[in-house]
């Protein structure tokens, strides 16, 4: 798969668009990577300041390959971001990949997810012609695995690796 990284792939919704992340982000970032009800789930060590964020973005920025697609969640007409929704850990032979998303939480429990990800899922179908999607979510995260079910998301493992706390979920085209 060889991709012109000029032309990210900008998805649209009804309310949403989903767009290429940038350095003018590093607010929401900080924001949405600092907040203690997001992070709890999650296995990372949380932004702290402005510079933290942009060292994030950054790495995004740079990473950004036929292997990664890393979007920003806004409404449609506004820039700013409200969340995140990204396609990673592509197999060698392009057919699988994984799929992780982060929404800020004055924006959860409105559908703006679902919406996300059904548009991701399919382009990742559509046109990256991906057969199967993983994705990993915390036992506890009961948002993340309703989401997932929701999307057709069968629940595989109760443990991922040796995380005793990561449930598997995949989907499969």
């Amino acid at each position: 798969m060889n991709r012109d990284l000029q032309n990210f792939p900008i998805l649209t919704t009804e309310r949403l668009t989903l767009r290429k992340l940038s350095k003018k982000d590093s607010e929401e970032i900080l924001q949405l990577r600092s907040d203690k009800e997001i992070n709890k789930f999650l296995d990372r060590k949380p932004s702290k300041t402005l510079e933290d964020a942009l060292k994030f973005i950054n790495n995004i920025i740079e990473n950004e390959s036929d292997t990664l697609f890393y979007w920003a969640i806004t409404r449609t007409g506004e820039y700013k971001l409200i969340g995140t929704i990204c396609l990673f850990e592509f197999s060698g032979n392009l057919k699988t990949s994984e799929i992780g998303y982060e929404l800020r939480t004055e924006y959860q429990s409105q559908g703006i997810m679902i919406e996300a990800a059904s548009k991701v899922l399919e382009y990742a179908i559509t046109t990256l012609g991906i057969k199967t999607i993983d994705a990993q979510t915390h036992k506890d995260n009961q948002s993340s695995t309703k989401l997932l079910q929701k999307l057709n998301f069968i629940k595989l493992d109760n443990v991922v690796g040796n995380n005793i706390n990561l449930i598997l979920f995949r989907l499969t085209s």
